[in-house]
């Protein structure tokens, strides 16, 4: 059945990308192309970070579903684990249309989205509604580890306030936070990478929830590669257990040949998968171990997972790829991966991680 959604993707990139987003999140709610089972994984592909095992090391990256709508269906699809948001304290209609871009001949995405969202109310209601049990009798939860990311408003946001507000409203419900402080598209947010002003993030958080899931902090691609340090050691000293790198960029690369590609907005997809990589290299260097590692950018190949991994990641998340190609997508990077282990007489991803570093 993931096959033939996969076969409809031709179709559906005749919509609008905005359009036939909000399609494919009505076709996962209905449970269109939607296995009843999990695919079980290979063995080879399971994981352990941030305390917990995953079967496979493949996420969602926050984004797809903003409403936490779909995340018991993604599992479904194959997913290593499934990342909702970004939500903010109050609803929020995002920036005006159109604000989502399509650029097919550099397999990549514009976004300027501006944390469009129903608000937290909603979001935690159906985080609480996933973790109930089942009408079979079966535990409840959407079968893999499931994380929240969560931004603040446009108007009226106070960042030592209301991350840890946010944070009260979904830690019973998930296994992880994530704090977006990197969208390009709120005013002022990327602002809060700074290592002071995250620190106070975090210490704020901490006073408010000595005991809560593990956290995470999202950066963007376009820090200053002597910036990144201070960021690293204000995340380890501010308690958090990981970060995710990266977000979307503001750089417009020269290779660039769409149509759309001066629209204003966060890039994303294959164009982002080179920058993604050498910053994943600094981070990891200088976090020497002390925090989880999760790759998104450009990630397309099962190879490209192994070489993030090879990199110091611990997991990786995709979302431009899964926009192209859909929920086959998921078969062939596991499939990749595995052809790959084997021709090189790799056992675990354990055994190769960091080892290019």
């Amino acid at each position: 059945m993931s096959v033939l959604a996969s076969l409809s993707l031709p179709l559906v990139r005749k919509l609008d990308p905005e359009k036939a987003h909000e399609l494919a999140i009505d076709a996962l709610t209905l449970g269109i192309s939607v296995p009843f089972k999990r695919p079980e994984d290979d063995p080879a592909l399971a994981t352990r970070a941030l305390g917990m095992r995953f079967s496979n090391p493949i996420g969602i990256a926050a984004g797809f579903d903003k409403n936490a709508r779909v995340l018991r269906p993604l599992a479904r699809l194959g997913f290593g684990f499934v990342e909702a948001g970004t939500v903010t304290p109050r609803p929020q209609p995002g920036n005006p249309e159109p604000r989502l871009f399509r650029l097919e001949e550099d397999r990549a995405v514009i976004n300027r989205m501006g944390f469009n969202n129903q608000g937290i109310d909603r979001f935690a209601v159906r985080l609480a509604r996933l973790t109930r049990p089942l009408p079979s009798g079966r535990a409840g939860g959407a079968g893999v580890p499931v994380g929240a990311n969560i931004g603040i408003n446009k108007t009226g946001a106070d960042p030592e306030r209301d991350y840890p507000a946010l944070v009260a409203r979904v830690k019973p419900y998930v296994n992880y936070i994530v704090l977006n402080v990197s969208s390009p598209n709120t005013p002022g947010l990327r602002g809060l990478q700074d290592a002071a002003k995250l620190k106070g993030i975090l210490d704020a958080i901490a006073a408010r929830h000595p005991e809560r899931p593990p956290l995470l902090v999202k950066l963007a691609p376009d820090l200053e590669d002597d910036a990144i340090a201070p960021i690293v050691e204000a995340a380890v000293q501010g308690g958090a257990q990981g970060l995710i790198i990266n977000n979307t960029t503001l750089a417009r690369p020269a290779t660039l040949r769409s149509a759309y590609k001066g629209e204003s907005g966060g890039l994303s997809g294959r164009p982002l998968a080179a920058r993604s990589r050498d910053m994943l290299r600094i981070v990891a260097n200088i976090a020497a171990g002390r925090l989880a590692l999760i790759s998104c950018g450009g990630i397309e190949s099962g190879q490209d997972i192994l070489d993030r991994i090879r990199l110091g990641a611990d997991l990786v998340q995709v979302y431009t790829a899964f926009a192209y190609e859909g929920p086959a997508l998921l078969g062939r990077l596991k499939q990749e991966m595995l052809q790959s282990m084997r021709a090189a007489g790799v056992e675990t991803l354990d055994d190769i991680r960091g080892v290019d570093l």
